[in-house]
């Protein structure tokens, strides 16, 4: 696609990296993940094609240790890594989910590089906190209404129908799973099954198929790649049997891409954009941990490698490194 550029290797890293300076060890990378899955496993081929060495480490594992050096304990890092991935997060409780976090937020503090950081997570895990966020960046989204109470559900519904239907998506989900079209104020279900928060979004779309949206996928203020997610369902998702298609995103759309990843402060994101009645996009979602195996099936070019070598670019150099890593 337009704007795309090649892989750095990590060769080019050493030749130029910031400020001059050469780069003499060999990067260490903390993959964190709960789970083996396609993405991990081509995150770290990726980042061993490039020379660095990677570890998958489940931030379940990861623990706050005063006695320590720095106050953390990483498995497989005696000290610090140089750089973090942050592919998963993890199941959990609100205690865990908020260590890990946690976790997150102090490695930040130390000065390690993330990909991408707590607050960003944080601000796209949170439906309700991105639309805030996408407002008020000026970024075009459908209209959005979030609330704790039934009684507030319903009296949206009642009030927002006759102009169409609205989308419920749980606050945090993500690959289309667990969302429902509500047509009707008795399809708002129930406090129980809405897990106490109601995410409406006004449904935006044709009313019959074929539906589509885009991905792109955006890394260090770059559209990385691109595709439109063509279905017979008007939830497109890949993992919900979306069809990726080959697509050359247009100015606006790289723009707003670029724009909504800004706004959540994310360093890589897949921003989903899909296209109002007049025909303009409109942002639906920032995900900080995107997969990108569908956008892989049409890219000619390894999209683990080019983020990976975009990753690595982040790694300060010794002349600039405020510490010793480890």
């Amino acid at each position: 696609m337009a704007g795309t550029r090649p892989a750095m290797t990590l060769e080019a890293l050493r030749a130029k990296p910031p400020g001059g300076a050469l780069v003499r060890k060999t990067p260490r990378v903390a993959v964190f993940t709960d789970k083996l899955d396609w993405h991990v496993e081509h995150t770290l081929a990726a980042f061993r094609a490039l020379g660095a060495t990677p570890v998958a480490v489940r931030l379940f594992a990861c623990r706050i240790d005063t006695t320590r050096p720095h106050g953390l304990a990483i498995p497989g890092f005696r000290g610090l890594p140089d750089l973090a991935i942050v592919r998963a997060i993890g199941d959990g409780s609100l205690e865990a989910i908020t260590m890990r976090l946690g976790v997150l937020h102090a490695l930040e503090a130390l000065g390690v590089p993330l990909v991408n950081g707590a607050r960003a997570i944080e601000r796209c895990t949170d439906k309700s906190m991105a639309s805030f966020l996408l407002a008020r960046a000026g970024v075009p989204a459908p209209e959005t209404f979030a609330t704790q109470s039934l009684a507030q559900a319903r009296a949206i519904a009642r009030r927002e129908l006759p102009k169409g239907p609205l989308v419920m998506k749980p606050l945090f989900g993500a690959q289309g799973w667990g969302v429902r079209l509500i047509e009707k104020e008795s399809d708002i279900p129930s406090t129980e099954e809405a897990r106490g928060v109601f995410y409406l979004q006004r449904f935006v779309g044709p009313s019959r198929p074929p539906y589509e949206d885009m991905r792109i996928l955006v890394s260090r203020g770059e559209a990385v790649a691109a595709m439109k997610r063509r279905s017979s369902h008007w939830i497109t998702n890949v993992r919900q049997g979306a069809r990726p298609v080959a697509a050359a995103p247009t100015k606006a759309e790289r723009d707003m891409a670029l724009a909504a990843s800004e706004a959540m402060g994310t360093v890589m994101a897949g921003v989903d954009l899909i296209a109002g009645a007049d025909g303009k996009p409109m942002a639906l979602e920032v995900n900080s941990m995107p997969g990108w195996s569908g956008l892989q099936r049409i890219a000619p070019f390894s999209i683990a490698e080019r983020l990976a070598a975009d990753a690595l670019a982040m790694i300060p150099s010794p002349r600039t490194a405020g510490r010793g890593l480890g």
